[in-house]
């Protein structure tokens, strides 16, 4: 059974492991930055219910 809370488009699973990749590979100031911002649009996707891309 699909889980509800992760997208069903492997695109997006795979946009979003990017993301947080090259977020992980920042230095610290910039890292904090990056999390902030993914952290702000996916709670953006899941206050909407959208399946915007990330």
């Amino acid at each position: 059974m699909p889980n509800p809370e992760q997208p069903s488009d492997p695109d997006q699973q795979d946009t979003f492991a990017a993301r947080t990749a090259a977020a992980e590979g920042l230095p610290l100031a910039n890292r904090a930055d990056a999390f902030s911002a993914l952290h702000d649009e996916l709670r953006t996707r899941l206050e909407s219910g959208g399946s915007a891309s990330a």
